[in-house]
């Protein structure tokens, strides 16, 4: 049986006197091209809303359920933060390194401020914030789960406004994943100057005709 998320670990975390308890996830580690996005999400404690039943890690939902979610997310919670590094950082810093970068922005974004943070897998050096990375936080914990959910939607929708303007690479359809429309498309133009040269399919098409050049 697959496992649901709960308000297990943030239970415990209200009961020890951290009211405002952030998750925080990221997505984007994976596309060769666009940024990593991520999302820092602040629920209010004990919340009992119907919705949350559904809320789950955000790669096992459907596009028009992760919308759906996404908008109760944004109007239900307490604060909502959300953190951008561009594939230009990707390629200086590292995606490892970028991801944090990011998560660490969202959680800076969140008004009001929260008292601990739950963070998929990751711990973020220097962070002045008590928090936790949890090992697939986003199928364990609710608070990490709705994070996905908004940062995927939130990525999904700068893919599309991509897609508009590069849309030789098909971005609104794969949103910057290697697929093999996206590989192709790569061999055939070149890179655009949203992808990330410092990834391996990315940099083995860097002689090829740019996109910037095409008609």
């Amino acid at each position: 049986m697959r496992r649901c998320p709960t308000f297990q670990r943030e239970a415990a975390l209200w009961r020890a006197g951290f009211r405002l308890v952030a998750g925080v996830d990221e997505v984007g580690r994976g596309p060769l091209a666009g940024p990593v996005v991520a999302a820092a999400v602040v629920l209010p404690p004990r919340s009992r809303f119907p919705w949350l039943a559904e809320v789950n890690d955000s790669k096992l939902l459907t596009a028009a359920k992760r919308e759906r979610l996404a908008g109760h997310i944004r109007e239900k919670a307490l604060a909502v933060g959300f953190g951008f590094q561009s594939p230009d950082r990707i390629d200086d810093l590292g995606i490892a390194v970028a991801s944090r970068l990011a998560m660490a922005a969202a959680l800076a974004a969140l008004d009001p401020a929260p008292d601990y943070a739950l963070i998929d897998a990751f711990t973020i050096a220097g962070l002045d914030l008590p928090h936790e990375g949890i090992i697939h936080g986003d199928a364990l914990c609710l608070s990490i789960a709705a994070a996905s959910i908004v940062a995927k939607v939130e990525r999904d929708r700068l893919m599309l406004t991509y897609d508009e303007v590069y849309p030789q690479y098909g971005f609104g359809r794969h949103k910057g994943y290697p697929t093999p429309q996206h590989l192709r498309a790569l061999s055939q133009i070149g890179p655009s100057p949203i992808h990330r040269r410092s990834f391996a399919p990315v940099r083995a098409c860097l002689g090829c005709q740019p996109a910037e050049m095409l008609p």
